[in-house]
């Protein structure tokens, strides 16, 4: 499994202590005396009783499985009071367990005591409370966080982990009391690692390097520059991708070096990527060598899309030679999807970056061999060829096979499209606007009855490239989405009407959508949660109606969005009945997730699992299942890791028994970041109809790493991903549930978007 950050420190030698307290060479008996021994064991009594004693010295406890079943109880309900109880446990791996999953839980109410378990004798419960309070982000914590201390009582571990939390905390809370304060514990526990050059903690340093790009404490580019020499990689590595999310211009000629020189891939790829971001001239070169030449395609990528930013035409030839190299493999490939795809997809981006409005006939006609072997579904390439030859993209017209009988098609041409809204030439914008029109209305004819379920899939990203270009009925258009019996066209036009200006129409629509899919929306609250967040956009006292409604909704997501929504303080001055509202609803339990019940209709948002499921996914250990999975481009194995997200892996190992993922599309490649399935709508959107609450623990996303795709916290269901590198800034943020070793991960990196899971077979149970 990966390895955590956390160590885990090794008991004394048991054998040093018999030796010291058992040792009969060290009393001297007489005759009489020793006529008073016991008698001397045979040799397998005396092996019993060594064995035995062996296990009380060397085997850790562990957590009872009555209690394990309460804490995971527990946390399904996200009900903290039953774990807080749990701080005073005798047994130290009770009391880690309960720190942990008061942080899943999120209750602040539990910090007191997570920070009197920061004293505990445990180390591994001290490095849990501190990660517990980092997940809690709430400002509460940072007394905690900031209380002096030394590492000879807290532990290294410790140390880290409070740097961690100072950076979760900081990011959640940027106006903070204390936010300066964690601002410059980070800084300086970063600088102490920095300053030691050698014998650096390494847990300390990642987690610092993590937390500064959370948090952005002013001026700390200049140390994190500092570990670009590190002699290991995964330090270079997360450096890199600090200095590039602060767009950082320090250490220029050190990231040259390293991308022109370093063994390591994907520092190489990190170094192109800081180069692009600071927009560094004098890197030109290298990043057009390494776009071109480098013999891996995560450096290439991350080169590509430097180059993209960077506004240099004088790259055209060696981008395009590049470019018609990879699309002669690419038809020369058998698979539906070869895997030059994604890489050829990043080369349209760019060259759309660097050759707006120029006509240029060779990024054109490149462009549109492109478009055509790739079916004319891929938006990279549309927005790109509209970016770059905007007259002849509009007067160009889709196959007529093509337009109405795949949604992909339709989504990509409509991005395209979209490109023009923000064109400063009026008459281009027109007549973007008119084609789009055209091409929506024609949808009515166009489209056979045997491809009508699946365009509708295309219905959000037109009516959000029509709604850029603001036409005079764009309102009326998006309330008659409200009442379009598919939930996701709903949930887009909630979101669309949420941008426009407020009206009374809009109110009402918005309304009337509510209680309709309060009442249908059994499968998805996607909907819902839209439509609350456009009226309380619009005007939050309109949608005070609605969301005491929402407080009486089955599903614990729709019920939490609406407690924080009526914690407003203007609205509870307005209307002084909400806090007695708020009270009666907590009375009832509502701030809590109830038990599954088949009056609802629904599995949104409540507790499914019942006892026996509680039991046999926490008797499950780490390499005790697998899924092998069956794609077009090969096999690869997840090996989950059912000890540190019992219940995720539960859940996909039960969707995956009932073939859900059978067939499904790959709808989301990005390159040197993820690969992500699980949809079987193919978009992005579906799921199966269920929740299921984060499991965050303290197991790295590393090359490799399984995790559970969200719309926010617990809205895990069935999309998971795979992490082509580290992505340290998912730590702690979403569930990794297990691992795909680095042989099976040329399968991985070859998939591209539009490639299908055959089949997933689970092994074990």
């Amino acid at each position: 499994m990966p390895q955590t950050r956390s160590g885990r420190h090794s008991l004394p030698n048991p054998f040093c202590h018999l030796s010291e307290r058992h040792s009969l060479s060290a009393v001297h008996y007489g005759k009489a005396d020793y006529a008073k021994l016991p008698k001397p064991m045979n040799q397998k009594s005396l092996l019993a009783s060594l064995l035995v004693l062996l296990a009380v010295v060397i085997i850790p406890a562990q957590v009872p499985l009555n209690v394990n079943v309460q804490i995971v109880k527990a946390e399904d309900g996200r009900d903290a009071a039953p774990v807080i109880a749990m701080f005073d446990d005798a047994n130290p791996k009770v009391r880690e367990r309960a720190a942990l999953a008061a942080g899943r839980i999120g209750d602040d109410k539990a910090i007191d005591g997570l920070r009197n378990l920061m004293n505990d004798k445990s180390l591994e419960v001290r490095a849990m409370a501190v990660f517990a309070i980092g997940e809690i982000e709430s400002e509460k914590g940072s007394g905690a966080i900031l209380a002096k201390d030394s590492s000879e009582v807290s532990g290294a571990p410790v140390i880290a982990r409070r740097v961690e939390a100072a950076g979760k905390i900081a990011a959640a809370n940027p106006r903070g009391q204390l936010t300066s304060a964690l601002h410059t514990f980070i800084f300086d526990r970063l600088g102490e690692q920095a300053a030691m050059e050698v014998n650096r903690d390494r847990l300390t340093t990642l987690l610092g390097l993590t937390a500064a790009l959370r948090a952005r404490p002013p001026g700390i580019e200049n140390v994190v520059v500092k570990f670009l020499g590190d002699t290991d990689a995964r330090v270079r590595m997360d450096a890199l991708n600090t200095l590039a999310r602060l767009r950082s211009r320090q250490g220029l000629p050190d990231l040259r070096h390293l991308l022109k020189n370093d063994t390591d891939a994907v520092v190489r790829a990190g170094a192109a990527r800081v180069l692009g971001a600071a927009e560094d001239k004098v890197a030109l070169p290298l990043l057009v060598d390494a776009a071109t030449n480098d013999a891996d395609s995560r450096v290439r990528v991350s080169a590509i899309r430097s180059l993209g930013g960077m506004r240099d035409t004088s790259v055209l030839e060696r981008l395009i030679q590049h470019g018609d190299k990879l699309l002669a493999a690419h038809k020369l490939s058998k698979a539906a999807h070869p895997a030059e795809k994604t890489e050829l997809l990043e080369l349209a981006t760019a060259l759309g970056q660097l050759f707006p409005n120029t006509e240029n006939q060779r990024v054109v006609v490149f462009l549109n061999m492109l478009r055509m072997e790739d079916g004319f579904s891929s938006a990279e390439t549309e927005i790109a060829l509209a970016r770059v030859a905007p007259k002849a993209y509009i007067d160009a017209r889709l196959p007529a096979d093509f337009g109405y009988a795949d949604r992909r098609v339709a989504s990509a041409y409509a991005q395209g499209l979209g490109t023009y809204a923000t064109s400063t030439d009026k008459d281009l914008k027109l007549r973007a606007g008119e084609t789009l029109t055209r091409y929506i209305n024609g949808m009515k004819t166009g489209v056979k009855p045997r491809y009508q379920s699946e365009m509708l899939k295309a219905i959000p990203d037109l009516q959000r490239a029509n709604a850029a270009f603001k036409p005079d009925n764009l309102a009326e258009i998006l309330r008659n989405m409200l009442t379009n019996d598919d939930v996701n066209v709903r949930a887009t036009a909630a979101e669309l009407i949420g941008a426009q200006p407020l009206s009374a129409d809009n109110i009402a629509a918005l309304k009337s959508a509510f209680s309709r899919s309060f009442i249908m929306d059994k499968k998805s609250d996607d909907a819902q949660l839209g439509i609350m967040a456009a009226l309380y956009r619009l005007n939050k006292r309109e949608a005070v109606g609605i969301l005491l409604n929402a407080l009486e909704s089955p599903n614990y997501l729709v019920r939490q969005r609406a407690f924080r929504m009526l914690a407003d303080a203007e609205l509870q001055k307005e209307f002084p009945g909400i806090p007695s509202s708020l009270e009666s609803a907590r009375a009832k339990g509502n701030d809590k997730v109830k038990a599954y019940s088949p009056i609802n209709g629904t599995f949104l948002g409540q507790v499914i699992n019942r006892d026996v499921d509680y039991r046999r996914a926490l008797s499950r250990k780490n390499g005790s299942v697998t899924a092998v999975f069956r794609t077009q481009k090969g096999t690869f194995t997840i090996d989950f890791n059912p000890e540190e997200a019992p219940l995720t892996v539960d859940n996909f190992v039960n969707l995956a028994r009932r073939g859900y993922f059978n067939g499904a599309e790959v709808h989301r490649v990005v390159a040197n970041f993820v690969m992500q399935d699980g949809d079987p709508t193919g978009t992005g959107s579906g799921g199966p109809g269920l929740s299921i609450r984060c499991e965050v623990n303290m197991l790295e996303y590393e090359r490799g790493s399984v995790g559970m795709a969200l719309s926010g916290k617990d809205t895990g269901g069935s999309q998971w991903f795979v992490t082509h590198s580290p992505q340290p800034h998912l730590d702690g943020g979403y569930t990794v549930f297990g691992r795909v070793n680095e042989k099976d991960m040329k399968v991985v990196d070859s998939i591209v978007r539009g490639d299908k899971i055959l089949t997933v077979k689970i092994l074990g149970k």
